[in-house]
């Protein structure tokens, strides 16, 4: 039918977006209390089409179409973990906003202003949650928040946002993302005022690769990841994990104190193949009174021995580290020579698994329950691990790589033979 339309009329259908979309991407008509909404909370899996209904609400706002809003909107903000993001996904992805307006409505992007300018004048604003800080001032009608669940520094980002929606009879807010058990997401869903819709990465087939559904679907189908990443539903923990999350947020803080000694720990992956395990990267440090603090995780999936080295000393050099823990089960000297290689100077103490997972991870769960473990912001992705880490380890059966290197640093700082000993550039 398309093609053998005028190409006018055919751009003109294909910009419909009430035509293509599915009811979970229009904008819902009451909250969940029955009134009107002032959050529309949008749950869905990894390519459910999450972003595409985001940048179709900003447009239909910032050009005052039905359903979307009676009038054009003049101040929108858009918000994403960071600016990058911002950038990346909101503005200038392939599902973002420049892309969903056709030629002539498409509003002028000016990066280093972080803004968008529709030629009705209607504006929208980028902002980081890495910065609550600076939406202090700006006042907005409307905002679309990109990924909540992964913010770092989710509720004083959101909290700072609501200040500034004060413009318009109804200022409003759409949130888009993938769930994950936070404190922040189980409020807005106990919200009257909240309305939410949900979708699967299936109900987004058409628009994806054959080949990835098919994959993604064997291999998490059914798992506890699968049903958060793919079907977008909030997971709890596991009754028998080690780790739970309401007091992994009773340990949350803002900021590492000063620390006595910090430390680097490696979870090398026996290969860098597609599929294969992540190298574990987490850095944690200890303070004067034998308190733990997590630093950071930059573990992550298919590192080559010389790329998580590089990461692994980056690390040392940006926390100004003590040493590097390395496991070497599965690489033995190996491990120690390639970090040489980046640089030799870097300390390494190696360190070999001789029990299991669960029973190494024991005594450092004893430290959480504790306090004695705190982190030092959100790291979402090592919370989920240990959160359904149990008895016979994750749910999906793999390995749970950074959990395996914070287990390394913990140990290291507060249980191991060297705990608690001074830096080692203090000496």
């Amino acid at each position: 039918m398309l093609a053998d339309l005028p190409e006018d009329e055919a751009a003109q259908l294909l910009a419909d977006w009430e035509l293509w979309a599915r009811p979970d991407q229009l904008p819902p008509q009451v909250a969940q209390g029955g009134a009107s909404w002032s959050t529309w909370l949008v749950l869905g899996g990894r390519g459910a089409g999450k972003t595409r209904a985001g940048a179709e609400w900003v447009r239909g706002l910032a050009l005052g179409r039905k359903p979307f809003a009676d009038r054009p909107v003049g101040r929108i903000a858009l918000v994403a973990e960071t600016m990058s993001d911002v950038r990346e996904v909101m503005v200038e992805g392939v599902s973002g906003v420049l892309a969903v307006h056709p030629p002539a409505e498409r509003p002028r992007w000016e990066p280093t202003r972080r803004r968008l300018e529709w030629p009705n004048g209607a504006v929208a604003q980028g902002f980081s949650a890495e910065d609550p800080e600076s939406l202090r001032g700006p006042q907005f009608s409307a905002a679309w928040l990109d990924e909540l669940a992964k913010w770092k520094r989710a509720e004083a980002t959101f909290d700072m946002l609501q200040f500034g929606l004060r413009l318009g009879e109804q200022p409003r807010q759409m949130v888009t993302t993938t769930p994950r058990p936070t404190a922040l997401l189980r409020r807005l869903l106990a919200d009257p005022a909240t309305a939410v819709t949900r979708a699967k990465t299936a109900d987004n087939a058409f628009h994806l690769a054959p080949t990835f559904l098919g994959q993604v679907l064997a291999r998490y189908g059914g798992t506890r990841l699968g049903r958060q990443e793919l079907d977008g539903e909030i997971i709890e923990d596991r009754p028998d994990a080690l780790f739970s999350r309401p007091a992994l947020e009773a340990l949350r803080e803002a900021a590492a104190p000063p620390l006595a000694r910090i430390c680097v720990a490696v979870d090398p992956p026996a290969s860098s193949r597609a599929g294969a395990d992540a190298c574990g990267l987490v850095c944690a440090g200890i303070d004067a009174a034998g308190v733990v603090h997590v630093l950071a995780d930059e573990s992550e999936r298919g590192l080559r021995p010389a790329q998580w080295a590089a990461r692994a000393v980056a690390l040392y050099a940006r926390f100004e580290a003590d040493l590097i823990v390395a496991e070497v089960n599965q690489g033995g000297e190996m491990v120690r020579a390639v970090i040489a290689e980046v640089n030799p100077a870097v300390p390494v103490e190696q360190v070999r698994a001789t029990r299991g997972k669960y029973l190494r991870a024991e005594p450092v769960a004893a430290l959480y329950e504790q306090g004695r473990v705190r982190h030092a912001g959100a790291f979402p992705a090592l919370e989920d691990e240990m959160c359904d880490f149990g008895t016979d380890g994750l749910s999906s059966g793999r390995s749970p790589d950074r959990l395996d290197a914070l287990v390394w640093a913990v140990t290291a700082l507060a249980l191991g033979p060297k705990a608690g000993a001074p830096r080692v550039r203090g000496l």
